[in-house]
């Protein structure tokens, strides 16, 4: 049997952006919905983090999320597993955003239950609070399933490219399990038997260039089939006035304009101007034409050099603190910031 399985969805992103929220909505009207109807995919598991605002929702975001997402999920057999961004409170599952919303209209979990799926047991395991640890690892310890699904923090994992989860779980809580799948953090990775998939789209600069989708997941086999959302959001131009470079593709699109070669400034001025011609989203500029050697810089993103700069600042301040710890703390709290949580 294949399952898609789609986590992190956070509608309403960016402080109820439109160009977000639409951005979103293109991937599930063009990508997403056509995959599951051309190849038969019947089955649908969201693994958490369906909305992004913890108290409440924007009613634009709301309506295009319903009509858009939600109703046509309802033609599948869909399950929704809950995580931290659809739940109000921190420390419980009770109150969240998907039951308040719609009701008995959708199969939500909220606690760890194992399900049956053509003959394979697969545990669902929505956000770990203070309420719901014990009976969590209570039911892990007794499941035969051999299948995990969740919205999991496990420590040693990137959170994004680049940002790493220092606290959270230990991975030899999952050992029993042979395959487990988990949303949360956004970038997809893998380190044994334990795969963070990834969100569907990029939402912050930490995401540009870094591949997303969703998967199909064969229950028989246990492979897990990344399809690439071939839409990008972040983009870093390079501007160099000896070639040719099309600013009417990043409609509505952030754009880093990296520079390696000008001479002639009014050239670089009049790029600039087709660039907001063209209703960029938004734009920033970074010369490297005289500073840098731009081989060795073309990688470096201005979001990765703010976190380099705060964890090597905290490591080469004297402190008498957990550093790992305080580096975590502003890793997530840059995260929230950049996300406008």
């Amino acid at each position: 049997m294949k399952i898609a399985l789609i986590t992190d969805t956070h509608f309403g992103a960016r402080g109820d952006s439109i160009l977000f929220h639409n951005y979103f909505l293109e991937f599930y009207d063009n990508v997403f919905f056509p995959y599951l109807e051309k190849n038969g995919i019947d089955t649908v598991i969201h693994l958490g983090d369906v909305t992004d605002r913890r108290k409440f929702i924007n009613y634009n975001i709301l309506d295009g999320f319903k009509s858009r997402f939600i109703e046509r999920l309802k033609e599948y057999d869909t399950y929704f597993i809950i995580g931290n961004h659809d739940v109000y409170y921190k420390n419980t599952n009770r109150i969240n955003s998907m039951e308040q919303l719609f009701g008995d209209e959708l199969k939500i979990y909220t606690e760890t239950t194992t399900l049956n799926f053509d003959g394979t047991d697969v545990c669902f395991i929505p956000w770990i609070n203070s309420e719901n640890y014990d009976n969590t690892i209570s039911h892990l310890k007794k499941t035969k399933a051999k299948i995990a699904m969740g919205h999991l923090e496990i420590a040693g994992f990137e959170m994004g490219a680049g940002l790493m989860c220092h606290d959270g779980m230990d991975k030899k809580l999952f050992n029993n399990f042979d395959i487990v799948m988990s949303g949360h953090f956004h970038h997809k990775s893998h380190n044994g038997n334990i795969h963070y998939l990834g969100n569907p789209y990029e939402i912050t600069w930490v995401d540009c260039n870094d591949k997303r989708g969703f998967h199909i997941f064969d229950t028989e086999t246990t492979e897990l089939e990344h399809i690439i959302n071939p839409y990008k959001m972040f983009h870093k131009v390079y501007y160099d006035e000896d070639k040719k470079v099309s600013a009417s593709k990043y409609k509505d699109k952030y754009v880093k304009l990296i520079v390696k070669n000008r001479t002639d400034s009014y050239k670089f001025d009049v790029f600039v101007d087709e660039l907001y011609k063209n209703e960029v989203a938004d734009l920033s500029i970074v010369d490297d034409s005289t500073e840098w050697d731009f081989e060795e810089a073309s990688d470096i993103d201005a979001t990765e050099d703010t976190m380099s700069l705060l964890t090597n600042y905290i490591d080469n301040y004297e402190i008498d603190v957990d550093k790992n710890k305080l580096k975590g703390i502003m890793q997530d709290l840059y995260v929230s910031a950049l996300r406008g949580v």
